[in-house]
């Protein structure tokens, strides 16, 4: 790890001599290297150097973004985009910035947008089109800018990574909360947890409340009792409820936390129908209904409404939800330069692992009892996995591959057992598909105590590359003279009736933005698309000609050019015009 202000050698980087966009290029560099502390002293220096330098505010914005300060990349972010307004990289630094702080998602969704607008070659806007969809939940929406991010960069690695996310139907970390929200994520994240105390506490004294009432009924005769004891449990949830709804504070956000998190839901959910159960419960052991045994009733009500119950459906929808098979085809050819998709790989493996074991036992199920010569088709089922791990080789998981070989002997030995009609067979696939569960079971333990990822869907990571260090294009002094002197310079533009050309007057700014005096239709045209060309030739001898592509914005009476590419070519000689 180098220090602070010193160069690749380790001695006193001062460098006296070095120009604003040299110490860019250092920052960089550094930032690349994992330095970021470094980083921000170099791009400091190129601030100090040239203020007027949108390259080094967007330096300065992403060191602090790396060290943790969301707050304090905010305002370079911000400079950068008031010296180049039409900064496609800018504007995505400044969405890569807002999108981190409470309330300013909407802002980080229009820079993003402006980003896309200047530059539609580029992928980087569409990947953080794609990340901002990806956060709310919208999927279909974030897979349509990943594709449209991997139509320009076939291994754009974050487009890639992010894509297999968008198509496994990735969860948030924080699902109750909707980054589009003018609240803060804590605001929403003590109602949640009120709401989930409240769930739980409701769920586990009915339960404990059934359990003794039918306890008493059934070995003490206390029925009667038992009931009144059942009315006081009710009257306790009360204090209960009113204390856990004061901690929500946020009720008018509840309904879509409810919705956004459908498990956070259910549970609420479940526990209000609890206190109803429960109260129809006891209202039914008063009635004596005939036909309905009001004790069995009861523990039958805790099966149903119980977190076991909850956690298997769960854990099936979990398995169920989305395309991992895809998500492995998008995903694999990054998955040996990224550690985030090498782990998202290992994940939907474990995901396809899950599927296949699911049908394996339905399968399997269907066969002992209607018809052992339908196993058969068991020996298909394995064949997406097989797929997959041909596809992506996680060598590294032993545990994946064990679990997997497992399920696959399950296949095999009970399709054997079924055209065999050999009870071995069929032990030994019943065998290797408990096997597999408990593979899978141990492989889970391990990782919830070492507190590493494991084989389930929170363990995925969405990939969060830094956005915006791209290098600003520099006009020479060369093709500043020829602008600020050049007799006339020409405008190029379109509108909705095709490329247009217009007379224009310019002058070059100390930040390298050109200011142009242009025609009314030119400033109407670059409304809708703001990217424009200028044309001059050498004010002296027309020795040259320079071409300056890049984004036009209107700012009070003149026009906003930031260069996005700049040529220049040499007029033809005499013999050759000939």
């Amino acid at each position: 790890m180098g220090l602070v202000g010193t160069d690749e050698s380790g001695k006193n980087g001062n460098h006296p001599n070095r120009s604003a966009r040299e110490w860019c290029e250092e920052a960089l560099s550094r930032l690349d290297a994992g330095r970021p502390e470094a980083a921000l002293d170099a791009a400091r220096r190129a601030a100090g150097l040239d203020p007027a330098s949108e390259w080094a505010h967007r330096l300065i914005s992403l060191a602090h973004e790396r060290l943790g300060r969301d707050a304090d990349a905010l305002p370079a972010a911000e400079r950068a985009v008031e010296l180049a307004h039409g900064s496609w990289p800018a504007r995505l630094r400044l969405a890569g910035v807002l999108r981190r702080l409470p309330g300013r998602w909407a802002e980080a969704s229009e820079q993003a947008e402006l980003a896309r607008k200047f530059a539609p070659e580029e992928p980087g806007p569409e990947v953080m089109r794609g990340d901002l969809a990806l956060l709310r939940g919208e999927h279909a929406r974030a897979e349509r800018a990943y594709r449209a991010a991997l139509a320009a960069d076939p291994g754009h690695p974050q487009a890639r990574v992010n894509l297999g996310l968008a198509l496994l139907r990735w969860d948030r970390p924080r699902l109750h909360h909707d980054p589009a929200w003018p609240i803060d994520p804590r605001q929403s994240g003590r109602a949640r947890r009120a709401m989930e105390v409240w769930s739980r506490q409701v769920r586990l004294l009915l339960a404990v409340g059934t359990l003794g009432i039918a306890a008493c009924a059934l070995l003490l005769d206390w029925g009667a009792q038992a009931r009144l004891g059942g009315l006081v449990l009710l009257l306790l949830l009360v204090p209960i409820t009113v204390r856990q709804a004061r901690r929500v504070g946020v009720w008018r956000y509840a309904g879509a936390m409810l919705g956004g998190d459908p498990w956070l839901g259910v549970s609420v959910a479940s526990a209000a129908l609890s206190i109803a159960a429960f109260t129809a419960w006891l209202l039914l052991g008063a009635v004596r209904v005939p036909w309905l045994d009001p004790v069995w009733a009861g523990l039958a009500g805790i099966l149903v409404l119980g977190w076991p119950a909850q956690a298997g459906v769960r854990a099936l929808a979990q398995a169920w939800r989305g395309r991992p098979l895809r998500a492995l085809a998008v995903t694999e050819p990054v998955r040996a330069s990224e550690r985030t998709a090498r782990r998202n790989v290992g994940v939907a493996l474990w995901i396809v692992l899950g599927r296949t074991w699911t049908v394996l036992v339905a399968l399997a199920g269907g066969a002992l009892v209607v018809e052992p010569l339908a196993a058969v088709a068991m020996v298909a089922v394995p064949s997406p996995l097989v797929w997959g791990f041909l596809r992506a080789r996680p060598g590294a998981d032993r545990w994946l591959l064990t679990a997997a070989g497992l399920v696959v002997l399950a296949a095999v030995a009970c399709a054997a057992g079924g055209v065999l009609e050999a009870a071995w067979a069929w032990r030994t696939g019943l065998g290797a598909l408990v096997a597999g569960a408990v593979v899978s079971g141990l492989r889970g333990a391990q990782a919830w105590w070492r507190g590493g990822p494991g084989p389930w869907r929170s363990s995925l990571l969405m990939c969060d590359l830094p956005v915006g260090g791209e290098p600003s294009v520099a006009l020479n002094s060369e093709v500043r003279q020829t602008f600020s002197y050049a007799r006339s310079v020409v405008l190029a533009y379109g509108d909705a009736l095709g490329p247009r050309v217009a007379g224009a007057v310019a002058s070059v700014t100390s930040s390298g933005e050109l200011r142009l005096i242009a025609e009314t239709e030119a400033w109407e045209a670059v409304e809708e698309d703001p990217r424009v060309a200028l044309f001059a030739t050498d004010p002296l001898q027309r020795r040259f000609w320079v071409e300056v592509r890049g984004v036009a914005r209107a700012d009070s009476d003149v026009l906003r050019v930031t260069p996005k590419q700049v040529l220049v070519g040499e007029f033809p000689g005499r013999h050759q015009r000939r």
